[in-house]
């Protein structure tokens, strides 16, 4: 049998589904949700959950560790832990769960369960499947859970070879419950550990916000911090711009002002991503220009976890137009 640990097979971010004859043999296509990617050891009176990057998951959701303990025959099951919470799935209560140990551990897995929705089996007591084709571990994989051999709180992943099914997959409707896109495989592709052989696409909409912050100089900003105003007035940090192309640069830079002392970013402090410890050098100006932008459905409480793309200016609305954070 396998031992932990073992790396994942990873993706590549594409900006949309690949052609139909990209990969030898055909594609299929997988819903990708909202969670931590993470690789079960289970058998009788064994469980071991381990992380994506090696650490050890186990006691965090003991859950699904006595899951994997009562299975009567040994497997290695890759898959995406989630928490659901208001009908989607909640990566928040999924981060929270990930810090718990013992008694806190076990009273969150009673209140706001996780399950781990499988997509993959890499071994069985018949030894490992890596080299086995998708579709014949995918096979492998329904027959497991048609026979009740998994049952909650494992959940088999939606898949299907249809490419109309998984473009409507890619409808951001669907990441309103927290499933953020489609990752997409070569029916005939072996299992390469660590290796971006299949290709992940995000489903992506469009919403406004207004100019806060800019990094780099005003009259040309790098990126762009956006905010919109809560129900009390207040002005809430809810997404960061991939940096802007020249001419946006300069489309935007010319109606941005900087902002006086009283701006309510005047003494802020941003990080550079999700779950960074650097802190972004930012300028603050004058909030009155609204901007269009790209972003996918990774969304917590009304931030945006990713870096969006911006799209325009608008200035057919105004800051007060825009719905609250969240919205």
């Amino acid at each position: 049998m396998l031992s932990p640990p073992v790396q994942s097979m990873l993706a590549e971010a594409r900006s949309g589904l690949p052609p139909e004859r990209a990969l030898l043999g055909g594609l299929a296509y997988e819903q990708k949700p909202d969670g931590y990617r993470a690789v079960l050891f289970a058998g009788p009176g064994r469980a071991y959950l381990q992380s994506r990057n090696g650490a050890d998951l186990s006691s965090a959701f003991c859950e699904i560790s006595a899951a994997g303990r009562a299975l009567h025959a040994p497997l290695v099951l890759d898959g995406e832990l989630v928490v659901a919470a208001k009908g989607r799935l909640d990566f928040g209560g999924l981060q929270a769960g990930a810090r718990r140990r013992g008694g806190a551990a076990r009273q969150a897995a009673r209140i706001a369960p996780a399950h781990l929705i499988v997509f993959d089996v890499l071994d069985t007591a018949d030894g490992p499947l890596m080299e086995e084709p998708y579709r014949a571990r995918r096979a492998l994989l329904e027959g497991l859970f048609a026979e009740e051999v998994l049952a909650a709180p494992f959940v088999l992943c939606p898949a299907t070879t249809d490419r109309v099914t998984a473009e409507d997959w890619l409808d951001p409707a669907w990441g309103a419950a927290g499933i953020e896109g489609v990752v997409v495989e070569g029916v005939s592709q072996r299992c390469q550990p660590g290796h971006r052989g299949w290709i992940k696409v995000r489903a992506r909409a469009s919403a406004e916000a207004v100019v806060a912050s800019v990094t780099g100089r005003v009259a040309a900003p790098s990126t762009l911090l956006l905010g919109r105003y809560d129900e009390s007035g207040r002005l809430r940090f809810i997404a960061r711009t991939a940096p802007l192309s020249a001419t946006a640069r300069r489309e935007v830079g010319g109606l941005l002002y900087p902002g006086g002392a009283d701006h309510p970013r005047q003494h802020r402090r941003f990080f550079a991503g999700w779950g960074m410890r650097e802190v972004i050098d930012h300028r603050p100006v004058v909030p009155d220009v609204v901007v269009e932008f790209a972003g996918d459905t990774a969304v917590d409480e009304g931030r945006y976890r990713h870096p969006v793309r911006y799209l325009r200016v608008r200035d057919d609305l105004s800051p007060q137009q825009l719905p609250p954070p969240g919205v």
